[in-house]
């Protein structure tokens, strides 16, 4: 009888919009897509997160450091740079940050970018929250957009999967389904959305020797 392989060690990385900020547990985007991979086919472990609502780049990184993840993962995710936005940083401050962490990512996927993949930052300017943050909603969305091409030009550069879920979450991230009870956090429902969008991308990568 073939000995049967390992199960999958998947590593994500981020804020509150993968540690599931207002929503249960097992609705967090990376445990639904743990679920989807598992229902295909695919033996995988409970996803191990390091990721809190709030995080910045660098606390991220520092995160990182305490939690001291043990590599290498089968896959990593990354998602990260809604509170750099949000706390005024410039675009040109978030890259270098950007870029060191998904070094890192790809280092925890035992230096197979082709195992890594980034999604985009959600825009929060489309919440309720955001209507009544008395912020300019049109700025927010633009430097979102650069924030996200950037990280996008950075992936493709070393060669790491990019999933685009900021259009999805522009268009729905303010109904009331997709919203938390705090109007600012995705729900359960949005999640699941980020989970589909990423899955394909996730199934190719795990297909790869």
């Amino acid at each position: 009888m073939a000995e049967r392989a390992r199960p999958v060690r998947y590593l994500a990385l981020g804020d509150s919009y993968t540690i599931g900020e207002g929503i249960a547990p097992a609705a967090r985007w990376p445990v639904v897509l743990a679920d989807a991979l598992r229902a295909a086919g695919t033996a995988i472990d409970t996803p191990q997160i390091i990721a809190t609502t709030g995080w910045t780049t660098d606390e991220l990184d520092a995160g990182i450091d305490a939690a001291a993840p043990e590599g290498p993962f089968d896959l990593v995710s990354l998602l990260i740079g809604v509170n750099d936005q949000y706390r005024g940083r410039p675009v040109e401050d978030y890259v270098p940050r950007f870029e060191a962490l998904l070094a890192r990512a790809v280092g925890f996927a035992g230096d197979r970018a082709e195992r890594v993949c980034v999604l985009a930052i959600p825009d929060w300017g489309v919440t309720p929250f955001g209507a009544q943050s008395g912020r300019d909603v049109a700025e927010i969305a633009r430097t979102l957009d650069a924030y996200n091409a950037a990280a996008a030009a950075l992936c493709a550069q070393h060669g790491v999967a990019f999933v685009d879920i900021a259009p999805v979450s522009r268009a729905l991230g303010g109904e009331p389904a997709m919203l938390a009870d705090d109007g600012l956090h995705p729900s359960a429902a949005l999640h699941a959305a980020w989970a589909r969008l990423a899955l394909p991308v996730a199934r190719g990568l795990l297909s790869r020797a």
